[in-house]
């Protein structure tokens, strides 16, 4: 061993070389230090409370847009069909929302509860109205982590970076289990959301919106890319509670009661 070990050092000191060190730490989204770092001043600031825009022309619905294919597999086909056949009976089929599992990634951006969006330079937290999901998209160079070591989450893992006026958010590393795109698709491992935010006006007083451009993708659930986008606006009057959701407190929704939810 003591003569490996010379050996070692021995060509360490022939060529110059010392071992290489550890890479540094990413420094916390919220260190003083990283947001500090010079960076480019953002197009926009997406501090505010913000909902989705309901309307004919922008359903909070996931699946493609009327007159796309949806071309699922087989595995995703099967839950599809089941859920359809349990709206035709007036059921609901997996209300996993309706009995506290959260809502996840790309649902929780455009159901009925407004979110708070809280920016820096180096990410923007977002906290729904809804059981107070959180996302935090990260702004501050950092990569995806390691599918392999990566603790996985509803919301996925959330990385940003801007393109002139555009936001443009890479979110993966999902959950697969109690996870869905939209009612009766269900979201894999191998989900992939693609954001791109800008801020549009919407009416001569300078009224602000968001548009965002949805690309999905997901392999084991539907072939090709889904795309679609939705409109969001500011409400200034509107504050996040805390809010919990627990089962005794939904009892008055029957969704979440055995007779009518279809598992």
């Amino acid at each position: 061993m003591l003569k490996a070990i010379a050996v070692l050092f021995a060509a360490t000191v022939v060529f110059g070389q010392t071992a290489p060190s550890a890479p540094a730490a990413q420094l916390g989204a919220l260190a003083p230090a990283n947001i500090a770092k010079p960076r480019p001043k953002p197009p926009f600031d997406l501090t505010g409370t913000w909902q989705h825009a309901l309307s004919r022309e922008n359903p909070f619905r996931f699946t493609p847009p009327a007159g796309t294919d949806l071309k699922l597999t087989p595995a995703a086909q099967v839950h599809y069909d089941a859920a359809k056949k349990a709206a035709a009976a007036g059921k609901a089929y997996h209300d996993d929302i309706g009995a506290c599992w959260p809502a996840g990634m790309p649902i929780i951006m455009t159901r009925v509860w407004p979110i708070a969006m809280v920016q820096n330079p180096t990410s923007i937290f977002m906290i729904s109205g809804f059981m107070n999901s959180v996302r935090i998209i990260y702004l501050d160079g950092r990569k995806h982590t390691d599918p392999d070591v990566v603790v996985r989450s509803f919301n996925g893992e959330s990385i940003g970076h801007w393109e002139s006026d555009t936001l443009v958010i890479d979110t993966r590393n999902f959950v697969d289990d109690h996870h869905w795109i939209d009612t009766g698709i269900p979201a894999s491992d191998e989900l992939r959301i693609i954001e791109r935010i800008k801020m549009a006006e919407v009416d001569k007083s300078g009224g602000k919106a968001l548009d965002i451009e949805y690309t999905l993708t997901d392999p084991k659930t539907f072939s090709g890319e889904w795309k679609m986008t939705k409109r969001f606006k500011r409400m200034d009057d509107t504050d996040i509670n805390e809010a919990s959701c627990l089962p005794d407190l939904n009892e008055h929704m029957p969704s979440t009661k055995a007779g009518t939810n279809v598992r």
